[in-house]
């Protein structure tokens, strides 16, 4: 018997199995994702919180992205999204970006309006006192607050979907222990970007400088500009 006809002996064979095997239907697309959902936000005993953490991150890296072309390829090896924000990480260090833009519709406003004017619990860094100023961004998805010395805290809703991304090579972010929670800490300057919320379209911001970011609950923060990773824990831990 030849090996072409062993293979179609072997062919015919798994056909008539698996007409025979009594396969259930898959649950629907939707229910599958709020039973992942679930899992990731169900609360996680103490002890357990940091290896969980660092499995969860792990889950949502995607790893040898596809870009739409060879440079993208080559500048973009993985994706990490991490409290509302995609990190995307490449071999070297990323082409700076030479131009400075603003959040879509970001205007400034009166510290005391703040809170009415999104929908997600507004915060600030008991350390530093009362910001200099205060704007909203694209329709109350993004609060940012400013001090002197160049030091700027956003917030936003941290779920899955990503706010901003950032372009990164070595060295890659170091994990930041801020009591309750975790967070990381971007040592150098990186371009910084933000995701638009119609659409899924980008707009490349700024050239970044350290930034730390870190989430509680459902909302995303980054700290950028302290001038350390000890102080910007010292400031994390002041949320109030």
């Amino acid at each position: 018997m030849s090996s072409d006809d062993r293979f179609d002996d072997l062919e015919a064979e798994l056909r008539a199995l698996a007409g025979s095997l009594d396969v259930p239907e898959p649950p629907p697309a939707e229910r599958v994702a709020a039973s992942v959902r679930a899992r990731l936000e169900a609360p996680a005993p103490r002890r357990r919180r940091v290896r969980w953490r660092v499995v969860a991150v792990a889950v949502v890296a995607l790893v040898a992205v596809t870009a739409a072309t060879p440079q993208g390829r080559q500048a973009v090896t993985a994706i990490l999204r991490y409290a509302g924000i995609e990190l995307r990480l490449g071999g070297e260090a990323p082409e700076p970006v030479r131009t400075t833009a603003s959040v879509p519709g970001e205007r400034e406003v009166p510290a005391g309006q703040v809170a009415g004017q999104v929908a997600f619990p507004v915060r600030t860094l008991g350390a530093l006192g009362e910001p200099e100023r205060v704007t909203v961004g694209d329709g109350g998805r993004l609060v940012s607050m400013f001090w002197p010395d160049g030091l700027r805290f956003d917030q936003f809703s941290g779920r899955i979907e990503p706010f901003f991304f950032k372009r990164l090579g070595p060295p890659f972010p170091d994990e930041v222990d801020l009591g309750e929670v975790h967070g990381y800490w971007l040592s150098g300057e990186h371009p910084l970007g933000y995701i638009l919320r119609e659409g899924g379209g980008e707009v490349p911001l700024r050239q970044a400088g350290p930034t730390l970011i870190w989430q509680v609950g459902d909302v995303g923060y980054r700290l950028e500009g302290a001038p350390s990773m000890e102080r910007a824990a010292e400031l994390a831990r002041s949320l109030r």
